[in-house]
């Protein structure tokens, strides 16, 4: 492997035209420069300079060999900035892993920011509703935990599992969403045990942990919700309400974007909460761009 030093020395002798003038324009003695040479032409197996009068002339191939160091030092040159990009945070793809209401009410404003702080930042975005269902790492996860006491997940410990520190990022209530003629749409909050007798509207086809919340809350209070109709997502499920169907309950963050005609009113069960959780990769806390994100998350959550 030959050593770009010693590349970066015979262009500069090459262009002065001189080992002199070559040392005198990088700092060091000729003898530094004449060797650094010698050596460059034992590495390549080739005669680069010649001797002509009292001076020397680069050989057909040192020409060469000087052309091509200046396209190598400049790759290299490349490569530098590339890298300390990637230090810095203003280039490089940052995989982002989070549920669907986190992505439609924080992850807009969110990779907008980021975007415009690192411009040639590349924000890889994956949908899971359940936590440990990504094939692969990312760098950034939101989460809902399984429990509103704490993660049950018997890898995490103190905050750390596989690699990952992990916090609490958001503790949140459910709401319901309802007609704008239903009876409880003038309420400011209900009770879920008040919902019992309603026809339901389903809205997690993924069956995530924040209708597994619901499901057990409602059998701790000793009925089964009765569902009329399975919708794919939160805003299908909006529609259905506005039609009449029925009421749909959920987590506060995914009611967003309401239709005309339903009205929205809290449940007010303390027992009724999901706890959104930020996990992100050990090895990339000091990077810019993840240090960037996991405040903004933070601030998306406290407002």
């Amino acid at each position: 492997m030959v050593d770009p030093h010693r590349l970066r020395v015979f262009r500069a002798v090459v262009q002065s035209g001189s080992i002199h003038r070559a040392a005198a324009r990088l700092g060091y003695t000729p003898s530094a420069v004449s060797q650094h040479v010698s050596t460059l032409q034992r590495e390549t197996g080739l005669t680069l300079i010649e001797k002509r009068g009292r001076g020397i002339v680069p050989t057909a191939a040192g020409l060469a060999v000087a052309d091509r160091a200046t396209r190598v030092l400049d790759q290299l040159a490349d490569f530098d900035s590339l890298a300390d990009d990637l230090r810095s945070g203003r280039s490089g793809t940052l995989r982002i892993s989070c549920f669907s209401s986190s992505n439609r009410s924080w992850m807009p404003a969110i990779a907008a920011t980021m975007l415009a702080e690192f411009p040639d930042l590349r924000l890889e975005l994956s949908l899971v509703e359940q936590h440990g269902q990504l094939t692969g790492e990312p760098d950034v996860e939101l989460y809902v935990a399984e429990s509103v006491r704490g993660d049950r997940d018997p890898a995490v410990a103190d905050g750390v599992a596989d690699g990952y520190d992990i916090e609490p990022l958001r503790t949140e209530g459910y709401v319901v969403v309802v007609p704008q003629r239903h009876p409880l749409a003038l309420r400011k909050s209900v009770s879920l045990a008040e919902l019992a007798d309603e026809p339901w509207v389903d809205n997690d086809y993924a069956r995530g942990p924040c209708r597994e919340i619901t499901l057990s809350a409602c059998a701790a209070r000793g009925f089964v919700p009765r569902f009329r109709l399975d919708a794919p997502d939160y805003a299908t499920a909006f529609d259905y309400v506005a039609a009449g169907v029925g009421i749909t309950v959920l987590p506060r963050l995914g009611a967003l974007g309401l239709p005309d005609g339903v009205a929205l009113v809290s449940l007010d069960d303390p027992d009724v909460q999901r706890r959104i959780m930020l996990r992100v990769k050990r090895s990339m806390r000091t990077h810019p761009a993840v240090g960037r994100m996991t405040a903004l998350l933070r601030d998306a959550a406290r407002s």
